[in-house]
């Protein structure tokens, strides 16, 4: 297993060959200078996507300008180079409401950057259950389905019992004060009684589409 020994930073260089894509970089924390020697070491090293994960505007506009070809998406406050073509395997994104949007647009942004091909139904949260009763079948065609809410979580219960494939669901820290920056909806989520969802962390929209990935990769490989 080798590694690349920036002084700050020793890259995993062998992950893209044991887990299907290079290290994703997570950015705060990191100057652009050291994002930008990151992503270089990454891009030299492998053939896959190099994503760097919750980075804002500015600092983006300086990685771009030292490592040029890449892809910025703010609303997922997302960088990308070489996204990998979409697959077959499908990826269902539903999001709550509107106020989800961001986690749910990481989400997204990600999954489509490591190859998935990704649907998006937004706002079908249990406070109007019948939005996303009219989504049902959008939802039971995709191989899977990440579900991203705040507040009490209940989305992924209602999702959980209207699907048959997997469900991946998002607390996030959307909510007011009992919803506990989004213990709440975690500790429900993982409660839920449709049983097998699979629960990230708050707000990781990167952890979902990385598990929607591990899910394909098996698939891939079945075949």
């Amino acid at each position: 297993m080798s590694t690349a020994d920036l002084g700050f930073a020793r890259v995993d260089l062998d992950r893209e060959h044991r887990q299907g894509l290079p290290e994703v970089v997570y950015g705060p924390g990191k100057t652009p200078a050291q994002i930008a020697a990151i992503v270089r070491t990454l891009l030299a090293h492998n053939t896959g996507p190099v994503l760097v994960t919750r980075v804002d505007a500015e600092p983006a506009r300086a990685v771009l300008a030292e490592v040029p070809g890449g892809r910025y998406a703010p609303g997922a406050r997302l960088l990308a180079w070489r996204p990998a073509p979409a697959t077959a395997f499908t990826v269902a994104v539903a999001a709550a409401g509107t106020s989800d949007g961001p986690v749910a647009e990481e989400a997204a942004e990600v999954a489509a950057a490591i190859g998935l091909a990704v649907r998006t139904v937004t706002d079908v949260g249990v406070a109007g259950i019948h939005r996303l009763l009219a989504e049902a079948d959008r939802l039971r065609e995709a191989d899977t389905v990440i579900v991203v809410a705040g507040m009490e979580g209940a989305l992924a219960s209602a999702v959980g019992g209207l699907v048959a494939g997997p469900v991946i669901a998002v607390p996030t820290s959307t909510g007011y004060g009992a919803g506990l920056e989004g213990v709440t909806a975690l500790l429900a989520m993982h409660a839920s009684c449709a049983a097998g969802i699979t629960v990230v962390n708050i707000d990781s929209g990167f952890g979902a589409a990385m598990a929607a990935f591990r899910l394909a990769q098996v698939l891939r490989r079945s075949r």
